[in-house]
């Protein structure tokens, strides 16, 4: 088959959606156009993928797949068409319980957890549909009906293909570079950005970018952050990203005693990142718990020659040390602290990280390295059959088409018909 002429469906949020998937693909897509022919199917365009489908039969689906809400619509298409799944969050937990729960299709959750954990005790399933999920989500990924009917299951990084080809030693997975486009910075932005919230050139701003939630450690570092200051460093904090989802926000901020040093920037539009980057001095870029993700965000602060500070990570224990500072979780605060004092302090440390950042993001995180990978999977997929496992459950494999049907055999119809 020649992959040049290839037709895709490509189902995943696009622009003007709010997420970080929707902005890497847009990139993506412009870079795989010339060398496939692609269709788009974002939520609003998903009710036409089944008539065009069988009118001319896609080579293959690709399923962009995450935790957030934006990726919902994907769950009703994946297992009927397979095809290739990029799992931006290898833990789907989160996902199917909002959406199923949500739905109150409590037994559709309840026989798809039991698919998916079957070693699990049935009843721990309950603590969900009374409403006692959340953090025990992480305890149980929720992937194995993804495992099973994908063609090929595709992550962004080699330790987390490495733990799921072990899981799930019956599917097929790659690992595919997570590539994000280089963001400048320039010295007027950073003017105008400090000049807007009152933050003189001589201070050291630290920015936590994308949306907040107690995951992204919001807590931790305002902690640490005010221990700074009390500490006699003139700094700032700038969070940067959608708080909508977190609501203790303002009351720590307050609580904090430095208040008047947190500038809660709101959600920043995609065009207006690289200024913001201009400003920071230092980026925060912390993740726990974590469902096994490679942040975009993370990757942008890295094209954009800023300094880091990570969460210390068994899937990030490739990155080099000389790339970003890294915050033990069995010593938190004290970690985060001395990784935060140590780059308000030092300016030359904070050169170096910038420079080897940067420099690493070239030689891995590139818009056009991670197309490549994509080209290469693409190809792998194709070649592979469609899976068919025999005992999904039933809400997986109903396409709730049988009313329809019904009707239709009561005048002779066969619905089948129709599409040939």
């Amino acid at each position: 088959m020649d992959v040049a002429i290839s037709r895709l469906a490509w189902f995943s949020p696009l622009p003007p959606v709010r997420s970080g998937v929707a902005d890497v693909n847009r990139e993506l897509l412009a870079e795989l156009d010339g060398h496939f022919e692609i269709d788009r199917f974002d939520e609003p365009r998903a009710h036409d993928f089944v008539w065009k489908h069988r009118r001319r039969a896609y080579d293959l689906v690709v399923y962009q797949l995450g935790n957030a809400s934006c990726h919902d619509y994907i769950w009703a298409y994946l297992a009927r068409y397979p095809g290739l799944v990029v799992l931006h969050d290898p833990r789907l937990h989160h996902a199917r319980a909002r959406q199923l729960l949500n739905l109150k299709r409590f037994d559709d959750y309840r026989h798809e957890f039991w698919y998916d954990h079957p070693d699990v005790t049935r009843d721990v399933v309950e603590y969900a549909v009374v409403g006692l999920g959340g953090p025990i989500y992480y305890l149980w990924p929720m992937v194995r009906l993804v495992m099973n009917t994908a063609r090929v299951v595709a992550v962004h990084n080699g330790r987390v293909a490495d733990a799921l080809r072990h899981e799930h030693p019956g599917s097929v997975v790659e690992a595919i570079r997570l590539g994000t486009a280089p963001l400048e910075t320039s010295d007027a932005s950073r003017a105008s950005i400090r000049a807007r919230f009152g933050i003189g050139d001589d201070a050291v701003v630290f920015v936590a970018f994308g949306k907040l939630t107690a995951e992204k450690r919001v807590t931790q570092i305002v902690r640490a952050f005010a221990a700074l200051v009390r500490n006699g460093v003139k700094a700032y904090l700038m969070l940067a990203g959608d708080a909508s989802g977190y609501a203790p926000l303002d009351a720590e901020v307050q609580a904090s005693g430095v208040g008047d040093r947190v500038h809660v920037a709101g959600y920043v539009d995609a065009a207006d990142v690289p200024a913001y980057l201009s400003a920071a001095d230092v980026c925060l870029c912390l993740r726990w718990p974590t469902a096994l993700e490679t942040s975009a965000s993370w990757l942008q602060c890295l094209s954009a020659g800023r300094p880091t500070v990570i969460t210390d990570l068994a899937h990030l224990s490739d990155v080099p040390d000389s790339v970003a500072l890294r915050v033990d979780l069995l010593d938190e605060d004290a970690s985060l602290y001395r990784a935060m004092r140590r780059l308000a302090d030092d300016a030359r440390l904070r050169d170096d990280l910038s420079r080897e950042g940067r420099d690493y993001w070239a030689a891995n995180h590139t818009v056009r390295l991670m197309a490549d990978d994509y080209r290469r999977i693409i190809r792998t997929a194709l070649a592979r059959p469609a899976p068919s496992p025999p005992d999904l459950p039933r809400h997986v494999t109903d396409d709730h088409t049988e009313p329809a049907r019904a009707v239709a055999r009561r005048f002779g119809v066969d619905l089948d018909d129709g599409w040939r």
